[in-house]
C-alpha cells in the first residue's frame, strides 16, 4: 500500500519554510500532495495557478512529490485522492492551538483521516508567506526566506503595483 499524505495550504507565496516540510516529508511517505487550498477568507497577492506553478518549480527535483489544487473540505479532497492522512507545518507553540482544533475537527468530518504534524525547522521558525509579503512590499531582504524565482515574482508584483 502507498502512504499518500496531503500538504494542503494557501502558498501565497511557497517559502522556504514550506519547502523544509515537504522535504523531509518526502523522505518519510511514499507520495506527497502538496494541495493549494482556494481560502474564501484571504486575499492572495498570486492566483491559484501561479502558486501551484511556484510550487511545481520548487518541487521539480522531488520525485515523489505532486503539486495540486482544491477548494471545499479538505478531508473530501484528501479521501478524494485516496489519501490517509493530512500534513500540517508547525512553527511554534502559537500555532499549535489553531492547528490542534482544525485537526480535530478534521477528525471529526473523517475519522479515517490522520493529521501528522511536522516541526519546520528552527531557523524558519518566524517565517510565514505574511511576513514574507510585508517585507517583500517594503522592499526587505527576504532572498534566504524563498526561492530566487519567487524572491523575483514577489518583487515585481509589488513593483507593479506602486
Amino acid at each position: 500500500m502507498t502512504k499518500k499524505i496531503v500538504y494542503p495550504g494557501s502558498f501565497d507565496p511557497v517559502t522556504n519554510g514550506h519547502l523544509d516540510i515537504v522535504e523531509r516529508a518526502a523522505k518519510i511517505f511514499d507520495e506527497v500532495i502538496v494541495s493549494v487550498f482556494c481560502n474564501p477568507n484571504k486575499e492572495p497577492v498570486f492566483t491559484m495557478d501561479e502558486r501551484v506553478e511556484m510550487l511545481k518549480k520548487s518541487t521539480k527535483d522531488l520525485h515523489n512529490v505532486k503539486v495540486d489544487s482544491f477548494s471545499g473540505l479538505t478531508t473530501k479532497y484528501v479521501h478524494s485522492i485516496g489519501g490517509e492522512a493530512i500534513l500540517r507545518g508547525l512553527r511554534a507553540v502559537s500555532d499549535f492551538e489553531g492547528e490542534f482544533q482544525m485537526a480535530s475537527m478534521n477528525k471529526h468530518l473523517d475519522e479515517e483521516i490522520e493529521t501528522i504534524f511536522l516541526m519546520t525547522d528552527t531557523k524558519y521558525a518566524f517565517l510565514s508567506s505574511s511576513v514574507i509579503k510585508e517585507a517583500a512590499y517594503f522592499n526587505g531582504n527576504i532572498r534566504e526566506l524563498v526561492p530566487d524565482f519567487v524572491y523575483q515574482k514577489l518583487r515585481n508584483k509589488f513593483k507593479a503595483k506602486k
